[in-house]
């Protein structure tokens, strides 16, 4: 049975961070062909993913629900956790990829490993070790390649590309830490459930989404809906699985292949170019994700 488990936690969680990265190419494709810009993209996936997961939890765990929507305290931290971490995550990470590609916002985002380890260590009042060290080397190498092409005269990316980036990966620490006592408290399927319908909520009041000219066809709804059901609410549940199956450090370690599948999608799907010194920058960036997850284990 425990084999059975291990193999069902890699199947869950590789399933899970190539649907991730499948979706942002998806979101690639709306901002080049549709008038649609992350802000709108980002609400729409949340109110979408928000309605899916709260009617399976009103499935599954509904006297769970009923707890925690009679805890004010809890509500209030989830509340803090849908402004602050899932509006600024997926808002700062679809926006990097409207200014760039879906291939070098998802690697970018993957800097956010590095942020947590590196926010571990001052937790703790320990100097990061030289595979730490290595790590930090190697994701500045990366950026630097991916930013300039190796030409300190130049800059090849987008400015704007490069802020949303990196903040995609500092909000996704945020993500990570802002509902843990939540989650540990309820499980993850009510929190994310109520953040998700709060967020798009809260977020479509300042955007208000109703005024907003769309020209999405068959295919661009399908590319919304591939977003909203494989790209967040399959993919958070099946990665999560795979989790608790075989364990967090295995599990990110898998998650690399997020941008790995988005950097290809991207390329085959949509003809982005992506040159040598891309991959090398791509490389040295995912390098990182093995040396703070496998060797600092």
């Amino acid at each position: 049975m425990a084999e059975e488990h291990v193999k069902r936690g890699f199947i869950c969680a590789t399933a899970g961070a190539l649907s991730w990265g499948m979706s942002g190419t998806c979101g690639q494709y709306l901002f080049t062909y549709y008038t649609i810009d992350a802000l709108l993209l980002t609400n729409m996936r949340m109110i979408g993913a928000g309605v899916v997961l709260l009617a399976l939890v009103l499935g599954l765990q509904r006297p769970t629900l009923v707890h925690v929507l009679h805890s004010p305290r809890d509500m209030l931290h989830i509340v803090i956790f849908a402004v602050f971490g899932l509006i600024t995550c997926q808002a700062t990470y679809l926006s990097a990829i409207e200014y760039a590609n879906a291939g070098t916002a998802t690697v970018l985002q993957s800097l956010n490993v590095v942020l947590m380890s590196t926010i571990a260590a001052i937790h703790l009042r320990r100097l990061p070790n030289a595979w730490h060290m290595l790590a930090i080397l190697l994701a500045l190498g990366g950026v630097f390649l991916i930013a300039t092409g190796g030409d300190f005269h130049h800059v090849i990316i987008s400015p704007l590309a490069l802020v949303f980036g990196f903040g995609s990966a500092a909000c996704s620490v945020l993500y990570t830490i802002l509902p843990s006592a939540q989650i540990r408290k309820w499980g993850t399927l009510p929190v994310n459930a109520l953040a998700m319908l709060i967020g798009g909520m809260a977020l479509g009041l300042i955007i208000t989404p109703w005024r907003a000219s769309l020209n999405l066809d068959f295919s661009g709804w399908m590319a919304i809906a591939f977003i909203v059901l494989i790209g967040t609410v399959a993919s958070f549940t099946l990665f999560l699985r795979g989790v608790g199956d075989i364990g967090p450090v295995k599990a990110t370690f898998i998650g690399t292949l997020e941008p790995l599948s988005a950097t290809v999608c991207s390329f085959l799907l949509l003809g982005t170019p992506f040159t040598a010194t891309d991959i090398t920058g791509f490389a040295c960036i995912l390098a990182t994700v093995y040396l703070v997850t496998m060797k600092t284990a």
